[in-house]
């Protein structure tokens, strides 16, 4: 029996969330194309017969600018500190960064595997992989080298058969019917961040956090969710609830659908929009809204 624990780290926007959750099979992470939707760790678990894998999905590297980004960056860091392996997700379509190349070499110590998969390969010609692979010649502790999409299912296959080479032998760290370590009450809050990323531009999504009141099963196996949208400033709650509400009432329409997939039951959902200034940096704000430091790692 193979098992052990590997940390997904990488750029913002890179995709690591999206191949967690075809690796794992289940929606375990939220995703959309902008930086900053991942903001804590969370756990996907992959269970076969003769082996288990734990990803840790992290939020994006980053420059930090509020206390809440500082804290998403240390829980980055710390996430590679207790594993068997690092996953290392860099975006193939995106021109090569400097500050890519820094982020691999400091994982790539050498002191543990380190597999760097190359994402979003079906949106690029193939024929520049092979000169992107080249550009990491120079960095030597890579252990493999992967090309996928997780989109299309690309050499996920292949990923998973590599990962399974380098993990050691031991018992499973959880049972064979956990997915995640996160409840369904911490997804339905980020369905509706997820949704509110989607629907909005700039920094508004970015300045959300979802709290949620209530959430509870009827006898009737409907759900009743109750949830407050907190942002950082008025101008910003007027657009979030829109011209006579419009706004609020689609993206809420958005989440209940989201919400109702994950959970495969109807949902109630009540939704009020509430202003908390700069919460990103009020230390007691961030741990009422289940950032404080203790919750994120």
């Amino acid at each position: 029996m193979k098992s052990g624990i590997v940390a997904v780290v990488g750029r913002a926007n890179a995709g690591k969330s999206t191949l967690i959750n075809v690796l794992v099979g289940e929606k375990v992470a939220i995703v959309s194309p902008k930086p900053q939707t991942t903001r804590e760790r969370i756990l996907g678990v992959l269970t076969r017969e003769d082996y288990q894998i734990v990803f840790e999905d992290t939020p994006g590297i980053y420059k930090a600018s509020s206390l809440l980004n500082e804290r998403m960056q240390r829980s980055t860091e710390l996430a590679t500190k207790d594993v068997d392996l690092i996953l290392f997700v860099l975006d193939a379509h995106d021109s090569l960064k400097d500050e890519d190349v820094a982020a691999l070499k400091r994982y790539a110590t050498g002191k543990l595997p380190l597999i760097l998969a190359l994402s979003k390969t079906d949106i690029m010609p193939k024929e520049r992989i092979p000169e992107l692979v080249k550009s990491f010649d120079g960095i030597s502790g890579i252990t493999k080298i992967i090309s996928l999409s997780a989109r299309r299912g690309k050499n996920i296959k292949k990923l998973v058969d590599e990962l399974v080479k380098l993990l050691p032998e031991g018992e499973k760290i959880y049972g064979d019917d956990v997915i995640s370590d996160r409840s369904e009450r911490y997804m339905i809050a980020e369905i509706m961040r997820e949704k509110m990323l989607l629907k909005y531009d700039k920094e508004i999504p970015h300045g959300v956090a979802v709290v949620i009141n209530t959430f509870e099963k009827q006898k009737n196996g409907v759900y009743d969710v109750n949830l407050d949208i907190v942002c950082e400033k008025q101008n910003h709650k007027a657009i979030i609830i829109g011209k006579q509400g419009q706004a609020l009432k689609e993206v809420s329409s958005f989440a209940r659908q989201g919400m109702e997939k994950f959970l495969g039951a109807k949902v109630f959902l009540t939704v009020y929009v509430k202003v908390k200034e700069d919460w990103r940096n009020d230390p007691s704000r961030l741990k009422e809204f289940g950032y404080g430091e203790n919750e994120m790692y």
